[in-house]
């Protein structure tokens, strides 16, 4: 396929409405933060640019989530390195692929810029930020573990909106003395490009069933085929690439006798007939690509 019919879906339905108060904390809590730590699955759909709009006066550091699942042919732009979105960082924009730089790359932006109203405060605050379900908790939590060896002190859930409020501050290193602040995930109030949503659905950033497994897995062997990502074919076992969706999920089922009961009106009354589980494959083949049973892909 040359492109994708989204057939004219309303992207509105997919976002919580609760957004909006997540962004209001986030603007008190912006008050005591000398630094933003931005996770983020995908370099550019991953990315909410009213938060960029409401907390850009801090010096502003991109976490790259999982980049181990990342197509390593176009990491140099993922990273920042090569053209596309890495141009789009200003000089107190850092992006960094590795977690583990965080606490170092944080505390040179805050040595070398200034601190405004926390200025005589050795504390250094950290505002941990992005859209939902792309492992802010984790960050948080790995951090901990690495500098201070201490266990988790939020809550992680594989799901989109575990997090429901700016949480308190939580220590995660000594030398320099710095404590990150949690945050709920927050989607664009509106989001004109339904591509750009149905990436953030891939990644889990919206519940699957708002936007519908069936259209999500049907564009995900969209992208892997316009991308010559074709390690689905072996990793299934087909003769050869699929073009659409039916076939793909046709042969998932068959192959893990994934069935579903389902009662038939017929003339002499209701009858159970077995049917294969379209949604249960699609729902499978969701599972396999978040968990990189499919390859190393970037979505941008």
């Amino acid at each position: 396929r040359e492109r994708f019919d989204f057939g004219g879906r309303d992207v509105a339905s997919w976002f919580p409405r609760h957004m909006a108060k997540g962004l209001r904390q986030m603007r008190l809590a912006l008050r005591r933060a000398d630094c933003l730590v931005e996770r983020s699955h995908i370099p550019l759909s991953g990315r909410n640019p009213a938060l960029q709009e409401v907390l850009g006066i801090r010096p502003h550091v991109l976490v790259l989530n999982k980049m181990d699942l990342a197509d390593p042919r176009r990491q140099s732009v993922s990273a920042g390195a090569g053209p596309g979105w890495g141009q789009r960082w200003c000089h107190r924009q850092v992006p960094v692929p590795v977690p583990l730089q965080v606490v170092p790359m944080v505390a040179r932006l805050v040595a070398e810029g200034p601190r405004y109203h926390r200025a005589e405060s050795s504390e250094q605050n950290i505002l941990v930020i992005g859209v939902p379900n792309v492992g802010k908790s984790s960050l948080i939590n790995s951090l901990r573990r690495l500098y201070l060896k201490k266990g988790k002190a939020t809550a992680v859930g594989g799901e989109p909106g575990i997090t429901k409020a700016v949480l308190s501050r939580i220590q995660v290193c000594e030398k320099p003395l710095m404590y990150l602040v949690d945050t709920p995930g927050v989607l664009p109030p509106k989001l004109g490009d339904v591509e750009t949503g149905m990436k953030l659905a891939l990644c889990g950033a919206i519940r699957d069933h708002l936007v519908g497994e069936d259209v999500m897995a049907d564009y995900l062997l969209y992208t892997l085929n316009k991308q010559q990502q074709f390690g689905y074919v072996q990793h299934y076992q087909l003769g050869q690439a699929c073009d659409h969706i039916e076939p793909l999920l046709k042969h998932m089922a068959l192959a893990q006798g994934r069935t579903q009961k389902v009662k038939v009106l017929t003339g002499t009354g209701n009858v159970n007939m077995m049917m294969l589980n379209y949604p249960a494959a699609a729902y499978e083949f969701l599972r396999d690509f978040r968990a990189g049973r499919l390859g190393r892909v970037t979505l941008d």
